[in-house]
């Protein structure tokens, strides 16, 4: 089941979207995978409803990402507590700039192996998860050091 709308064109040489393509961004909002869901060719833009399966399984993936990024978080903050205690002699930007990318690199191989995708990962997917890692880590080394 897809819905198409066209687009029209007004004066100066724009491209501006109708009621309908308004319609079309509000609805793709509300999709987690928006990007894979709308196709367009030649003006016209066709958004691929989700099934209910599809559903379920997006959100058991958003699940399974969300508790990878917070137990990679977790145990970076205990490995900095025990490494490097409070921090004193470091620099504690420099640390988080090391759990960082060692989590995007940990994460490239977790993730194939539990079969998600993440060469379909854009931005802000990466940012996601990157952010829990750094936040769990913080908020653990922290816990430990009180």
């Amino acid at each position: 089941m897809s819905k198409q709308y066209s687009k029209s064109k007004k004066s100066k040489g724009k491209n501006v979207e109708d009621d309908a393509d308004a319609d079309t961004n509000i609805n793709n909002t509300d999709n987690a995978d928006a990007k894979s869901n709308v196709t367009k060719s030649k003006g016209i833009i066709t958004v691929k409803e989700k099934t209910p399966e599809e559903r379920k399984q997006n959100h058991i993936e958003g699940i399974v990402k969300t508790a990878v990024a917070s137990i990679i978080g977790i145990v970076a903050g205990f490995i900095s507590f025990n490494q490097f205690g409070t921090a004193e002699d470091t620099t504690w930007y420099a640390i988080l700039t090391i759990v960082a990318v060692l989590a995007y690199y940990a994460q490239r191989i977790i993730f194939p192996a539990i079969k998600i995708n993440s060469k379909e990962f854009g931005f802000k997917d990466w940012f996601y998860v990157e952010f829990l890692v750094i936040d769990f880590c913080l908020v653990t080394w922290t816990l430990l050091l009180n």
